[in-house]
């Protein structure tokens, strides 16, 4: 057996992958396996503070989380159209991210990808972190992770105050499938937007 050279081990670099590097088979497991995690650290955070799952995705006795989910959804959307007429293209830009995950994805895949992804991030931010430290602190910690946006500080604001709306719903519904209804018409509708849209 041989023995470990600490000298190649200092020589290792991690590096960032390019997004043209990425391929459409990677980005999906990326994608999947980062909401797996996103999933488990949000039931293992409920347990821990002595609540349910099914309990905090109980479904609601009232439909006026509907209302709450369609209506905030609605405006943010609106918002998002407005922002992107005015802004130029590159301070929007994730750096190609969204386009490569929708561009070419069948219309059935892209619900699949807003239902996994509105779940899984709404059980963990407002489901758990926001039962832990309130919507604020929250939305902060959701506008870090979505670090693609980071270098341009109009998406970040947007994500931050996207979350708090999440959370604002979350608050006055007291159930979580309001925020997830929002988040998940939100992905579609974009989804659909950048696989249906025409290159210039």
């Amino acid at each position: 057996m041989k023995k470990l050279n600490l000298k190649n081990i200092k020589k290792l670099k991690l590096r960032k992958a390019e997004t043209q590097e990425l391929t459409d088979r990677l980005l999906l497991f990326n994608l999947y396996l980062t909401q797996l995690l996103t999933l488990v650290i949000g039931a293992v955070w409920i347990f821990l503070q002595g609540r349910s799952v099914p309990a905090v995705l109980a479904l609601p006795q009232s439909m006026s989380f509907l209302w709450w989910g369609l209506g905030l959804a609605a405006l943010m959307l609106l918002v998002d159209l407005l922002i992107s007429s005015v802004m130029p293209e590159d301070a929007m830009d994730d750096g190609g991210i969204n386009r490569m995950l929708f561009r070419n994805r069948p219309v059935w895949h892209i619900v699949c990808i807003a239902a996994v992804v509105a779940v899984c991030e709404e059980l963990l931010f407002r489901g758990a972190i926001q039962y832990a430290f309130g919507p604020y602190w929250t939305s902060i910690i959701f506008a870090l992770i979505h670090i693609r946006y980071l270098k341009h500080w109009i998406p970040t604001g947007w994500v931050f105050l996207s979350s708090y709306g999440l959370g604002y719903i979350y608050l006055q519904t007291g159930s979580l499938w309001a925020p997830i209804l929002c988040h998940f018409v939100i992905d579609l509708i974009s989804g659909l937007a950048l696989r249906f849209r025409r290159e210039p």
